[in-house]
């Protein structure tokens, strides 16, 4: 018998607190849905607002073709930012905070006007940037060993944990998302590159695939919401210790350093 949504919120919770990862969820409960696995989420963000947290934006995940193949998907999945998942930059993170911490480098979007979907199109998604950032994204699983499918990342609001942004702002009509290139440099190793058209061809046409997703959910896009379109190269995992940096020809840096 399938447990019911609430309780595994519950206990996704509970590993939330414990820092204790638990079972597969396509394991535990192999007849979960997508629907079933947002509803998760969803509940689980609902407590956290009940306990003070405010969402300040949303991020998108599985954008690569080789992760949609991987966990055998044909679209992205969402999850949501709160406040105390932004973390500034080259300020000490505490990495004994999550429990299987890893890194990737995104183009941050920052929101200057609202977006309601369904039926945006890239026009009306371009016209309510305010500027795009150069960003580090933390994701961290409380599934075990990131033994991940498609409803656990998703029951674990996208696998995210936290955000880094640059402090430096660039005009989407100053800038070609597709061809910006990228270094990602861990503890001064250049260990990745990627380009932005790794992101659904464009980190833009992940805006409006988010937009009109949440648009069917009832989720509406505010003034200063902050986007993370999803990664321009394979995630590493990070550490004590561990310093992340991402260059971004054309709009700048981003560090994260860890405790």
């Amino acid at each position: 018998m399938q447990r019911s949504t609430q309780t595994i919120a519950d206990e996704l919770a509970t590993a939330y607190r414990t820092r204790q990862a638990i079972a597969p969820l396509s394991e535990t409960d192999p007849d979960l849905t997508i629907d079933d696995a947002y509803e998760i989420q969803l509940a689980q963000v609902s407590r956290w607002v009940a306990d003070g947290a405010v969402v300040k934006g949303y991020k998108v995940g599985l954008t690569s073709q080789a992760m949609q193949q991987q966990l055998g998907v044909s679209q992205p999945d969402f999850g949501h930012l709160t406040g105390t998942m932004f973390h500034l930059e080259h300020s000490p993170i505490d990495a004994s905070g999550f429990l299987q911490p890893k890194i990737e480098p995104e183009i941050a979007f920052v929101l200057k006007g609202e977006i309601r979907g369904p039926g945006v199109n890239v026009a009306e998604a371009i016209q309510a940037v305010d500027f795009v950032v150069p960003a580090l994204e933390l994701i961290d699983s409380r599934i075990v060993d990131w033994r991940i499918g498609i409803v656990d990342t998703i029951a674990d609001n996208a696998s995210s944990c936290g955000v880094i942004l640059g402090s430096k702002p660039t005009r989407l009509d100053q800038v070609d998302l597709t061809t910006v290139a990228c270094d990602l440099f861990m503890d001064s190793t250049l260990t990745a590159s990627g380009v932005g058209s790794a992101v659904l061809g464009s980190p833009i046409n992940a805006l409006v695939w988010l937009a009109n997703t949440l648009g069917e959910r009832g989720i509406v896009f505010r003034p200063g919401d902050v986007i993370l379109p999803g990664s321009l190269t394979a995630s590493y995992p990070v550490a004590s210790g561990s310093v992340a940096h991402a260059e971004f020809a054309g709009l700048g840096t981003v560090t994260a350093v860890f405790a």
